[in-house]
C-alpha cells in the first residue's frame, strides 16, 4: 500500500483495497467502502467524506486483515456480522446463509398473501421452514402484528442466531424457535407455509459460497430437489383449509417444482411468481377451502 512508517489516507487505503479485490467480487469498491467503515466504526458516508483523512495504524491493520478475508472470498456479511434483509438489519454469521435480496419476493408474496386473506385482527399461523437467521420469519413478524411464527430449522446453531435476531427485533413473543427436520416439529396445521429451501448442487455453486456458507443449508441434492420432494410430501397435512405455501426456487426449477406441487397439492391453485430481475423465484400454492 505503502511504506509501513508512511500515513496511509482512506482514498489510500480504498484505491489498494479496491485492487485487492478486483478479481474475487464484482463489488469491489463497494467491499472496500463497507469494510473499511466497519473497520473505523464509522458510516460509509463519512467515510466517502473524509478520502483526505488518515488512517491509525491498529485500525489500518485491522482493514488489512477484513480485506485479506474478503481476497478469500468470504462473503462481506460474514466480516461486519450483519445484513440488511426486508429494510431489517440481521446478525449474520457463518452459521446461517447470508440472506438474499431475492428472497425479499418470497416475503412479499407472504405479506400480499396474509393481506388479502384476514382481517387485522385475526391471528394467522405461519411457519417459515428452514429459517436459518430468522430474516423471513422476523420479517413476516415485524409487518404482521397479527401473526404467531413457528420458526424451524435443523441446525441449533442456526436457531442460536435467529434467537438473536428476533430479540433484536423485539417479536419473542410471536415467533417459536423448533429445532428439527422440515415439518416434523410442527405442533399443529398452520395458514401459510414459507420456504427458502436449500436447492442448489454444491458442485456448481460460486466457489466462496461452497468455501464459507453452510452446507446443510444450500444442499439441495444431486439435482437440487431432494428438499422439495420431502417438503411437499409432509405440507398437505401441515396446512390449513383455504391455506397457501410459498417456497423460493433457483430460476431454472419453476417447472420441476411445480410438478412435485400438483402431485402433492392436485386441486391447489399454483402460480409462478418473478423476482425484480424477471427470474422465476417464487412457486406460491393456494389450498382451496373445504367444501
Amino acid at each position: 500500500m505503502t511504506s509501513p512508517d508512511a500515513q496511509v489516507t482512506l482514498a489510500q487505503a480504498l484505491a489498494w483495497s479496491v485492487e485487492a479485490l478486483r478479481d474475487v467480487s464484482d463489488t469491489s469498491r463497494l467491499d472496500a467502502e463497507i469494510l473499511l467503515a466497519h473497520a473505523l466504526g464509522w458510516s460509509r458516508v463519512r467515510v466517502l467524506s473524509s478520502l483526505r483523512e488518515t488512517i491509525p495504524d491498529e485500525t489500518l491493520q485491522t482493514f488489512r486483515a477484513l480485506v485479506q478475508r474478503r481476497a478469500a472470498r468470504e462473503p462481506v456479511a460474514y466480516l461486519i456480522g450483519r445484513k440488511e434483509f426486508y429494510g431489517l438489519e440481521f446478525i449474520v454469521d457463518r452459521r446461517v446463509l447470508v440472506p438474499r435480496p431475492e428472497t425479499e419476493t418470497l416475503v412479499t408474496a407472504a405479506l400480499e398473501w396474509a393481506r388479502q386473506r384476514s382481517a387485522p385482527h385475526d391471528t394467522l399461523l405461519i411457519a417459515d421452514i428452514g429459517t436459518g437467521s430468522g430474516c423471513i420469519a422476523v420479517a413476516l413478524a415485524v409487518h404482521l402484528p397479527n401473526a404467531l411464527v413457528y420458526a424451524i430449522d435443523l441446525s441449533a446453531d442456526a436457531l442460536a442466531v435467529a434467537r438473536q435476531n428476533i430479540e433484536l427485533h423485539s417479536v419473542a413473543s410471536r415467533v417459536t424457535l423448533l429445532c428439527g427436520d422440515l415439518l416434523a416439529p410442527l405442533p399443529e396445521p398452520v395458514d401459510l407455509l414459507v420456504s427458502n429451501p436449500p436447492y442448489t448442487v454444491i458442485d456448481d455453486i460460486d466457489a466462496g459460497v461452497r468455501l464459507h456458507e453452510p452446507h446443510l443449508a444450500l444442499d439441495g441434492g444431486n439435482d437440487g430437489l431432494a428438499v422439495y420432494r420431502r417438503l411437499l410430501a409432509a405440507s398437505p397435512q401441515a396446512l390449513r383449509p383455504d391455506g397457501a405455501l410459498l417456497l423460493e426456487i433457483g430460476a431454472m426449477q419453476a417447472e420441476a417444482v411445480t410438478d412435485l406441487v400438483r402431485q402433492a397439492f392436485p386441486t391447489a391453485a399454483v402460480r409462478v411468481l418473478p423476482d425484480l430481475a424477471g427470474r422465476n423465484r417464487v412457486v406460491a400454492v393456494t389450498v382451496p377451502p373445504t367444501p
